[in-house]
Order: structure tokens, then C-alpha cells, then sequence
């Protein structure tokens, strides 16, 4: 979520700044909009039922489609997520856009590799795990490249950057992953946009060799 405060730095559930946030997002997403640019893949809060859902979507052709809802939430100081987010949904399928294969791991979700396998078998060439990170950033950069050695993707995320009035100081560091769970590359201060280029059939070979073939228990 990367538009407006970070509300999770509070630890008790504000209707009214839940209300904003959205608003925030809702602003954010139409100015990603206007930048014309062929799909973007975020998440944003949205209302389920008296609390918020952290909602992934993707931005294509000038249409929001939601892609998944985050299941895992940490509590503790800076990240108290477990009081402002919650969710029914219980399902980690991928989606197409601009043509690829996407799965997506909302931050703390890709601490479980089950769910990157599990987007393997669905298809996935593609696994995105947006995040709201401190400055550390080694425990997720290697689960990142577990991510990709155990489903045979691509795994890109990004991070949000700086710190607001109150709350932690978000890292930056966007990194993009090989299939083999190579870094390929990471975002800096002086390097923060960075592009790379998906080879599919890199994606398919990898994915019929170890461990991805491996079957679970019988």
C-alpha cells in the first residue's frame, strides 16, 4: 500500500483513518492511471465487513481487477497489520495480465513457500510481492530467491521508501529474482528504477527441474 500514511503504525483500528486511507489509494491509483503505462500490480485497502482487506490489484487498460487478499499479518511496533486488516479469502490463484502468468505475495506471504509452489502448479510464471519493509532487507531479498527456486518464477517486489510523521522508516530496495533465484537486480537511491526483461522459456525449463518437480507427501 503505497499511497497516503501507514496507519498500520497505530495500534488501535481508526474507522475514519481507515476511511483515508482509502481515499488515498483511490487518489493514487487514478494518478497511476494517467501515467498511461500498460499494467501496474499494487494493493490497496479496501472495507471488509467492520475492518480493512489488503487488496492486490493490477491496473490494466485502464481497468483495476483485484488479484488476491493478503492472509498473513504481522503485530508489532511500526506493523501492527493484525488490527487493521483482515480477511474470508483464503485463496492464492494467479491471474493473466499483459499476457504473463502472475501470482502474488503480499509482503510477509512469501515468508511460506508452500503458496509460491502452490502458484507453480497453478501456472504462474510470474510471482510479485509488493511490500512495506524496514530497512532490512536480506531476510526478504532470500526469501524472495526461495520463492523463485521453489516455483521456477520470476520474482520481482517493491518497497515503499522514507517515513512519514510517525511510524518506521521504510527501506526501499526493490529487487527482481531469477527463476533460479539469482538476484538479477536491486533499487537503490542512485539506481531506483529498475527494468528487466522475462524469458518465459527460461521460466518452463526451470520449472520441470529440481526442486519444482518434486511432489509432496502421499
Amino acid at each position: 500500500m503505497p499511497f497516503g500514511p501507514w496507519i498500520a503504525s497505530i495500534p488501535d483500528f481508526d474507522p475514519k483513518l481507515a476511511e483515508y486511507s482509502i481515499e488515498c489509494h483511490r487518489a493514487g491509483v487514478a494518478a497511476l492511471e494517467r501515467l498511461n503505462i500498460p499494467a501496474v500490480i499494487s494493493s490497496r485497502p479496501v472495507w471488509e465487513g467492520a475492518r480493512l482487506a489488503n487488496e492486490a490489484f493490477c491496473l490494466e487498460g485502464g481497468e483495476v481487477r483485484h488479484l488476491h487478499t493478503k492472509q498473513y499479518f504481522p503485530a508489532e511496533l511500526g506493523w501492527y497489520e493484525s488490527n487493521w486488516y483482515t480477511t474470508q479469502s483464503r485463496e492464492f490463484e494467479p491471474v493473466v495480465v499483459c499476457g504473463v502468468c502472475v501470482g502474488v505475495l503480499l509482503c510477509t506471504e512469501v515468508m511460506f513457500n508452500e503458496h509460491a509452489r502452490h502458484y507453480r502448479k497453478q501456472g504462474a510464471e510470474l510471482i510479485v510481492v509488493p511490500r512495506a519493509t524496514g530497512r532490512t532487507v536480506d531476510v526478504f531479498r532470500t526469501a524472495g530467491a526461495m520463492a523463485s527456486i521453489v516455483s521456477g518464477c520470476y520474482v520481482v517486489s517493491s518497497n515503499r521508501v522514507g517515513q512519514g510523521s510517525s511510524g518506521p522508516i521504510f527501506g526501499g530496495k526493490g529487487f527482481a529474482c531469477a527463476p533460479t533465484g539469482e538476484l538479477i537486480d536491486m533499487t537503490s537511491p542512485e539506481n531506483p528504477f529498475v527494468v528487466i526483461e522475462l524469458d518465459i522459456a527460461s521460466v518452463k525449463e526451470k520449472q520441470k527441474s529440481y526442486p519444482c518437480y518434486v511432489t509432496g507427501p502421499v
